[in-house]
């Protein structure tokens, strides 16, 4: 059994150390998970993107500033949750990262019961990214245990083309299309169409 509390993790990346200490101190009174780190860089080379987590951060540090840091998690399809803290002068900036992705920026110095409200909200953002995640990489799993051929006939199927259309496209028979088709079925756990076209878009992969 792990000893980690279920409610998730809190990434605090903030280079004001008293900000650091009052964020865990108030959010592990809550029962979260904390890690703080004092700068972008640190965070960065210790982030586990298979957590469940969210990451509250300052807007402004020295070295790498917390908007920074959003464009390098951007560039790496982080599906993490980040709050930005903000100081008074900052808040069309914060407006900014929102459109960038950013979930919400709480200003100093903070109501508690808005901080743990905002995180709650994060971390359900945060489980059901993961859950995306894990579906998302099951599906890649399944569709990679696909040959070459049998993914450019999915690839096909999923435009809508007929069997007689493929054989065509490809300069194979019918027969070897609908042996292609009955390889894919299987490979994929597939009992219909439909469910070969929701595997295929992503809208619901099966666990591998």
């Amino acid at each position: 059994m792990s000893l980690i509390p279920k409610k998730g993790t809190v990434y605090v990346v903030d280079d004001d150390e008293a900000v650091r200490d009052s964020l865990q101190w108030l959010l592990e009174g809550k029962d979260y998970r904390v890690r703080c780190f004092e700068s972008a860089e640190a965070f960065l080379a210790r982030y586990d993107p298979r957590e469940v987590a969210c990451l509250i951060v300052d807007i402004r540090m020295a070295g790498m500033t917390g908007l920074e840091l959003q464009d390098r998690l951007v560039e790496r399809k982080s599906p993490l949750p980040i709050v930005f803290i903000t100081g008074h002068g900052d808040v069309p900036m914060a407006v900014n990262t929102m459109k960038k992705g950013a979930l919400d920026f709480i200003q100093k110095p903070f109501k508690e019961d808005e901080l743990v409200a905002l995180v709650e909200r994060m971390l359900e953002h945060a489980r059901e990214a993961f859950v995306e995640h894990q579906q998302a990489a099951s599906r890649d799993a399944l569709l990679a245990k696909l040959t070459s051929r049998e993914a450019q006939v999915l690839e096909r199927i999923v435009a809508g083309r007929l069997n007689k259309q493929i054989a065509d496209d490809l300069g194979i028979s019918i027969k070897t299309v609908e042996a292609h088709r009955a390889n894919i079925m299987e490979k994929l756990h597939a009992n219909t169409v439909a469910d070969l076209l929701k595997i295929a878009l992503g809208q619901n992969a099966p666990k591998a």
